[in-house]
């Protein structure tokens, strides 16, 4: 699908907003519907099935979450939340509720385009499937469990963090909230955080090239973390975008 059949659908009350998220998409080739309410936009989505939502929280009939929680009981389109609302809890209901990104205002239009050109690439793409994984000179064969370096050096993981590894991978480039990791990984009986904060930390230290300043698996402050399957191209994304 080229980017001149995508469909946005905003849901902003906001008339200035409204022109600029107007002007941006519609400036690179998407088609845009607006709605200032949360009934309309829902009514909208229903209708005419677009390819991403962007939800404002504080829209005047009912909060942005009620949009996310009714939109996903019958459909997986890509949502992604456009607010001012910096609350931790904020973020986490969004992303617990089913949101597939977090944007603050203000916001940047060239990584607002971005995100949304990177969530679009992955929802058609579909959610990575377990095979190889190819994280710089490491390789997760995530079938048989086995790591390797370009130089045939083998990577020990732990089942635990193969588990870990795994969970992120499912979610296909997506955050995956601190409480979700758990679930998944140790069992809806673990909800002590501390201890995947170790493991990811583990992790890291086998599979990335610098620790410090991971590529691959990142942090979303408050929130969770993310694999980034393609962070090279992420990264040129964005440089692009920006024109640095």
């Amino acid at each position: 699908m080229t980017e001149a059949m995508h469909l946005v659908l905003i849901l902003e009350d906001d008339q200035g907003i409204q022109n600029v998220l107007r002007m941006l998409f519609e400036a690179n080739g998407f088609r845009v519907m607006i709605a200032n309410t949360a009934a309309r936009g829902e009514q909208d989505a229903r209708l005419f099935r677009p390819d991403v939502v962007l939800v404002d929280l504080g829209l005047p009939d009912h909060d942005g979450l009620h949009v996310i929680t009714a939109i996903r009981t019958w459909s997986p389109v890509p949502i992604v939340v456009l607010t001012a609302r910096s609350a931790e809890s904020q973020r986490l209901a969004a992303f617990e509720l089913g949101a597939d990104d977090y944007v603050l205002k203000p916001f940047s239009a060239p990584e607002l385009l971005a995100r949304v050109r990177a969530i679009l690439r992955r929802h058609v793409r579909g959610e990575l499937p377990m095979g190889v994984l190819e994280l710089g000179d490491v390789s997760v064969d995530m079938t048989r469990r086995v790591a390797r370096r370009l130089d045939g050096c083998e990577v020990r993981l732990t089942p635990l963090e193969h588990r870990i590894l795994e969970t992120l991978v499912r979610h296909g480039d997506r955050i995956v909230t601190h409480a979700t990791l758990l679930k998944e990984a140790w069992g809806p009986s673990r909800e002590d955080s501390s201890a995947l904060r170790v493991y990811i930390g583990s992790l890291r230290r086998k599979l990335e090239v610098d620790p410090s300043q991971p590529r691959y698996i990142r942090t979303e402050l408050g929130v969770g973390y993310r694999l980034v399957i393609h962070a090279e191209a992420a990264t040129l994304a964005l440089d692009e975008q920006s024109g640095r």
